[in-house]
């Protein structure tokens, strides 16, 4: 079951685009296991020249879905969000799906807890301004599957503990478009 945060920056979130977030978002119910409860963190800005963005993160255990779109019509890009969560979903199932069946576990896809939306902070210091800091729980991995979660988040780098070698490493993609990969000792 999907559970709504829905908040507005510059917009009143009204009756009527709760409910309409919580239709067309609620509809990839579908695709979680029962009894699991996800948390959709929706974002609604309007900008001074009338465009609307929405933002939606569903962090998982396994998996953070993202996505984002800005138009001129808010519940236009409700519905563009929706479908490109969706599409991510599909090629997340469909590429694990697709591994070996004696391949290592990295644990069942959308059937465990969830883990919490990452939390930002200010931090000031004198000659380094951290403007934000996130809190991740590394996930044991293979590559590819850091590398499809790197861009499932619209990310150039991605964080992850191997599943083989339970070391740390970086998926990152390279100006050439192709991926590099930091492996720490």
């Amino acid at each position: 079951m999907i559970k709504f945060n829905i908040r507005g920056e510059n917009v009143e979130v009204t009756d009527a685009i709760r409910a309409y977030v919580e239709d067309k978002i609620g509809k990839l119910n579908k695709y979680f296991n029962d009894g699991h409860e996800v948390t959709a963190y929706v974002n609604l800005k309007v900008y001074t020249e009338k465009r609307a963005k929405v933002e939606v993160t569903l962090p998982a255990k396994n998996v953070t879905l993202r996505a984002e779109d800005t138009s001129q019509d808010m519940y236009a890009s409700i519905d563009l969000v929706e479908e490109k969560l969706e599409r991510q979903i599909r090629k997340y199932k469909t590429r694990m799906n697709r591994k070996p069946r004696n391949a290592k576990p990295t644990g069942q896809v959308f059937a465990d807890e969830f883990a919490p939306l990452d939390q930002a902070d200010e931090v000031k210091d004198d000659s380094i301004s951290i403007v934000r800091t996130k809190h991740v729980a590394l996930k044991p991995m293979d590559v590819e599957e850091a590398a499809l979660q790197m861009d499932m988040l619209g990310h150039d780098f991605y964080v992850f503990t191997d599943a083989d070698t339970n070391g740390t490493h970086v998926v990152y993609r390279r100006t050439d478009g192709r991926f590099g990969l930091i492996e720490t000792e």
